[in-house]
């Protein structure tokens, strides 16, 4: 008489720290509420030159006769514009879609480099020691002794307006926060035995610094960029506000805010309102996926 085989139980998937770590960013709803929203704001910006039903940096295309008109008003050529125009005629959906690809670019380039100069620097301090961390330590200290608005106000006095301009502005800014970071995880990582090892192999600083070392010290520096993008897209913003950022052929949501700012007392809100908002909208989102990164990424929360 045959026996009959049991089914084999379906053994469940591995856990892998990917899947772990979206497991534990994803127990927050607030956290996928933030990225979500960052989806469809990152999507929006990228997507502007093809969604946005006009051009708000070709000239030919704006008539300053539709200047200020309403939401859902029609404009001389019988277009409609959904959230009204600004007091150039430019329509608002199309100038926020613009201005948000504005921000949000500005915020990752100059992130992504002030990220790498600052990580470098952070992990030469802390390997090295001696003179050289005294020497970086010492210019962070300086530069973070300053408000972040008042360098980029002189820097970009004296380099001029351009979006270039504001990138070296913001990562000049930046850089120092992520130099202070890391070479404070790094000094921890510093004195661990894997560190000892490679030493010992005689493997070259590069390699215990960026292959060793740099990973381990990863997680808070993720939290803080992540933080900081939010931070140089208000600053972004401000600047543009106060007249030192982009041009006003090229509107961003700072400047765009600023444009309508005059108009807020003569019942022309559109103009401030709306770009105001997607501004929020992009710096909470951010903001709320930065919360869950801190938790998920620190471990002495988890305890």
């Amino acid at each position: 008489m045959t026996a009959i085989a049991e089914p084999v139980a379906a053994r469940p998937p591995a856990e892998t720290p990917l899947r772990r770590f979206w497991s534990e960013f994803a127990a927050n709803r607030l956290a996928l509420f933030g990225l979500a929203g960052f989806v469809a704001v990152a999507t929006i910006a990228l997507a502007a030159p093809w969604i946005s039903p006009q051009n708000p940096y070709d000239l030919a295309k704006i008539d300053i006769l539709d200047g200020r008109l309403a939401p859902g008003a029609v404009g001389m050529d019988g277009v409609r514009f959904w959230l009204g125009t600004d007091d150039q005629g430019r329509d608002m959906l199309s100038a926020i879609f613009y201005g948000l690809r504005i921000s949000l670019g500005v915020g990752a380039s100059s992130t992504v480099l002030a990220v790498t100069i600052g990580g470098v620097l952070g992990l030469l301090a802390a390997y090295a020691g001696g003179r050289v961390e005294t020497l970086i330590m010492r210019v962070v200290d300086i530069q973070l002794s300053f408000p972040a608005i008042l360098i980029a106000l002189v820097l970009l006095a004296v380099l001029g307006q351009g979006l270039g301009k504001i990138v070296v502005a913001l990562v000049a800014v930046q850089w120092a926060y992520y130099a202070r970071t890391i070479r404070g995880t790094a000094l921890v990582e510093r004195r661990k035995e894997y560190i000892e090892a490679a030493e010992c192999l005689a493997l070259s600083r590069n390699r215990i610094l960026f292959r060793h070392l740099l990973p381990n010290c990863l997680p808070p520096l993720i939290v803080v960029a992540t933080v900081q993008v939010a931070h140089a897209i208000a600053l972004e913003a401000t600047l543009s506000f106060l007249g030192l950022g982009l041009p006003i052929t090229e509107p961003s949501l700072g400047l765009l805010i600023a444009n309508g700012y005059e108009y807020m007392l003569s019942g022309k809100y559109w103009i401030s309102f709306f770009p105001g908002l997607a501004l929020l909208a992009a710096i909470v989102s951010i903001n709320l996926m930065a919360d869950q990164l801190r938790d998920v990424l620190n471990p002495r929360l988890k305890a």
